[in-house]
C-alpha cells in the first residue's frame, strides 16, 4: 500500500474483537524494580488434558478435528471420534510396552503426530516432540543423539521412515521400541504405526488417564538450541493447562479456537503446540498448513489462505513480512484473508512497525476497519505466550501479563530486564542444575534474557515494547555496545519492502556491518540509498552501518540458520558464512560490498 494509505489507516476503527479488560496490579520498589500482574484472577481449568479431550470427543463426535491435504491436494478430515479411537489404541499399546521412558516423536504436523502426542500423555510417559530436521541432517546426527541420551525414551515414533531411517540405523537408541510408517525400511525391530492402531483397548486406558496428576510430566520440550545443543524443558500438565487457560481467557473469545483454524507452526515448538492443544480442547477444526515462510513453501500457505478464511491468524514476523507483500498485490487473497479476520497474532519481539502499518493499510482497504493485532510473547520455559496485547493499540509491542503471571522488570541502563513467575512457568531444565539455577533469580522469577521499555511510562496500560535481547547485544572493538534487536528493527523498517531479513556483524570488529536478504526484484541501488539515509538519521557510530552485502542463498534450515518457526539464528548465519563476513571487513572490499561511509 502507498505510504499515505498507511497513515490514513490509523484513523479507521478496529473491527470488533472481544478481549479481556485491562486491570493492573503494580508494585514499585525503591531500587526501581517494577512488578506487574493482572487483578483479574486466572480462571479455573482442568489440568488433566487427556481427560478434557475425552469429554470434548463426547460432545464433538463426528465433527472434523483435523484437516490435511492428501496426495491429490484434496482435504482429508479426521473426526474427534476417530482421533480419540486412535489415541486410545496408541495409549493401550504404550501401556503394554515393558521399557519405561518418554515417547520421542519425530514427525511433522500430521494426525499421527497428534495421536502419539496425546497417547504419550495419556499413558503417563510424556511426549518429547523433536524436529524432523534432527533426523534429516545427516552426518553424526549430533543433536538427535544428544536428545536421545538426555531423554532416554522408551519409544521412538518416526512417522516418515525414509526420512528417519539413517538416524534410526546409526544411533544408539538405548533399547527404545521403534514405531514407524514402514518397518521394512529399517533393519532394527520396529512396529508399523498402522498395526499399533489395531491394538484392542482395555479399561487400563481410562484408568491411566484418571490417575494422571497436575504435577506429572506431560511434555519434554526442546529449546531452540540457537546457542548450542538444545536444553530439555519438562512441562507438567498443570503448566500446560494453566497457560492454555491464560490465553483463552485473555484473547480466546476473539480468537475463536472453537471455530476454524489454519496454522503451519510446528507442533514441536511452543506456539504450534498451543494452537493444536487449544483447538482440539475447544472443539474447533484445525486445517494443517503444510507451507511455511520459506522459499518454495510460502506459496502453499498462500493457496490455503485463499481457500480457508479464518477469524484468527498466527504467524512469526518473517511470515507477516512475506504475507503483506502477497496481500498488496493479490486482491483475491486479500478478500479471503480479511473476510472473517478478527485477530492477528505475531510471535513476540521481531515484527517491524512498518510491516504492521502495511498490514493495517491492507485491512482498511479491504474492510474499512483495522484488525486487532496482538503479540504472543513467551518461550519454551513459559509453555507459550504469557504476555499479550489485549487492548486497542497501533503500536508494536509485547503487551501485558495474562492472568496468573507476574512480571518483574529490573532496571538495566534505561531499559528493563524482563522476568516472569506463574503457574505456566516451568521449573527448569532436565538434568541441568547449573543452567536451571542461572535461569531463575532469588525470588523464583524466570530470567527471559529480554530487555523491554514502556510505550508510555506514565500510562502502563499501553503495555511494554521489546528493546532487545541481551544475547543479541555485542561490542565493537572500540568497546561501544551495539543494541542489535532495536537496530535490526529500525533497519528493517527503513528498508521495507526491499529486504526480508538481515544479520548484524559482528563482535570485536572496528565498525558495524550487515548481511541482508533482499526481496525478489529489489533494486540494490535503492537498498544502498536507504542505508545511507538511515545512517544519516542515527546518532553514534554503533548505530551506523559502514558496510553491507546482499545474500543470494536463503537461510538454511539444515544449517540451523533459520528455525522451524522462521526466525533467524544470527550466530549460525555468521559462523556458516564466515567468508561473507570477511568480505564485509576486508581492507579492500570487492564490488559486491556496499561501502556506506
Amino acid at each position: 500500500m502507498a505510504e499515505g494509505g498507511e497513515r490514513g489507516s490509523v484513523l479507521a476503527p478496529f473491527r470488533e474483537a472481544k478481549l479481556l479488560a485491562v486491570d493492573l496490579n503494580v508494585e514499585r520498589r525503591p531500587d526501581g524494580t517494577i512488578l506487574i500482574g493482572s487483578n483479574i484472577p486466572l480462571r479455573a481449568y482442568e489440568a488433566n488434558i487427556p481427560a478434557a479431550f475425552a469429554r470434548r470427543e463426547e460432545v464433538s463426535g463426528d465433527k472434523a478435528a483435523l484437516a490435511q491435504r492428501g496426495a491429490d491436494g484434496a482435504w482429508v478430515f479426521t473426526s474427534f471420534t476417530q482421533l480419540k479411537r486412535d489415541m486410545d489404541a496408541a495409549t493401550q499399546w504404550l501401556l503394554d510396552q515393558p521399557q519405561p521412558g518418554p515417547v520421542l516423536i519425530l514427525a511433522g504436523n500430521t494426525p499421527a503426530c497428534a495421536v502419539m502426542s496425546f497417547a504419550a500423555q495419556a499413558s503417563g510417559r510424556a511426549a518429547c516432540p523433536v524436529s524432523t530436521n534432527y533426523a534429516a541432517l545427516g552426518g553424526d546426527f549430533g543433536r538427535l543423539a544428544h536428545v536421545i541420551a538426555k531423554v532416554r525414551p522408551g519409544v521412538i515414533f518416526a512417522e516418515d521412515t525414509a526420512a528417519a531411517a539413517g538416524a534410526l540405523e546409526r544411533l544408539d537408541l538405548g533399547g527404545a521400541a521403534i514405531v514407524t510408517g514402514d518397518p521394512s525400511r529399517v533393519s532394527k525391530p520396529a512396529v508399523a504405526y498402522a498395526d499399533l492402531l489395531e491394538t484392542p483397548v482395555t479399561e487400563d486406558v481410562a484408568r491411566s488417564i484418571a490417575e494422571l496428576k497436575p504435577h506429572h510430566r506431560a511434555v519434554l520440550m526442546l529449546t531452540s538450541g540457537s546457542t548450542g545443543l538444545p536444553k530439555v524443558v519438562p512441562i507438567t500438565f498443570d503448566n500446560l493447562a494453566a497457560n492454555t487457560a491464560q490465553c483463552q481467557q485473555t484473547i480466546g473469545e476473539a480468537a475463536g479456537w472453537h471455530e476454524v483454524m489454519l496454522d503451519w507452526l510446528p507442533w514441536h515448538h511452543a506456539s504450534g503446540a498451543f494452537v493444536l492443544r487449544a483447538t482440539l480442547l475447544e472443539g474447533g477444526t484445525l486445517y494443517i498448513d503444510d507451507g511455511k515462510p520459506a522459499p518454495g513453501l510460502f506459496e502453499t500457505s498462500i493457496r490455503n489462505l485463499r481457500e480457508i478464511s479464518v477469524s484468527y491468524f498466527n504467524n512469526v514476523p518473517l511470515g507477516y513480512t512475506m504475507l503483506v507483500e502477497a496481500l498488496e498485490r493479490d486482491a483475491e487473497l486479500r478478500a479471503a484473508f480479511f473476510k472473517k479476520m478478527r485477530l492477528m497474532l505475531y510471535g513476540g519481539a521481531g515484527l517491524s512497525q512498518s510491516v504492521y502499518d502495511r498490514l493495517q493499510a491492507a485491512a482498511v482497504a479491504e474492510t474499512g476497519c483495522r484488525i486487532m493485532m496482538t503479540s504472543g510473547y513467551g518461550m519454551t520455559e513459559t509453555v507459550s505466550a504469557f504476555m499479550v496485547i489485549h487492548f486497542p493499540t497501533d503500536k508494536v509491542g509485547i503487551g501485558l501479563p495474562a492472568p496468573g503471571t507476574t512480571v518483574k522488570l529490573v532496571p538495566s541502563g534505561g531499559r528493563y530486564e524482563l522476568r516472569a513467575k506463574g503457574p505456566n512457568v516451568t521449573k527448569g531444565y532436565l538434568d541441568e542444575p547449573e543452567k536451571t539455577a542461572a535461569a531463575f533469580d532469588e525470588e523464583g522469577f524466570y530470567r527471559t534474557g529480554d530487555l523491554v521499555i514502556f510505550h508510555d511510562p506514565d500510562d502502563l496500560t499501553q503495555g511494554l515494547a521489546f528493546a532487545g535481547r541481551a544475547a543479541e547485544e555485542f561490542k565493537l572493538s572500540s568497546g561501544t555496545w551495539v543494541y542489535g534487536g532495536a537496530l535490526r528493527d529500525g533497519l528493517i523498517k527503513a528498508l521495507s519492502p526491499l529486504v526480508l531479513d538481515l544479520v548484524l556483524c559482528d563482535d570485536g570488529r572496528p565498525y558495524l556491518g550487515a548481511m541482508l536478504w533482499p526481496t525478489a526484484g529489489a533494486d540494490p541501488a535503492e537498498i544502498e540509498r536507504r542505508l545511507v539515509q538511515f545512517n544519516a538519521s542515527q546518532h553514534g557510530g554503533a548505530a551506523r552501518l559502514k558496510r553491507a552485502l546482499l545474500l543470494v542463498e536463503p537461510p538454511s534450515a539444515n544449517a540451523h540458520e533459520i528455525s522451524d518457526k522462521g526466525t533467524i539464528n544470527r550466530r549460525a548465519v555468521i559462523d556458516r558464512r564466515a567468508d561473507h563476513v570477511e568480505r564485509l571487513f576486508s581492507e579492500t572490499p570487492d564490488a559486491g560490498v556496499m561501502v556506506l561511509g
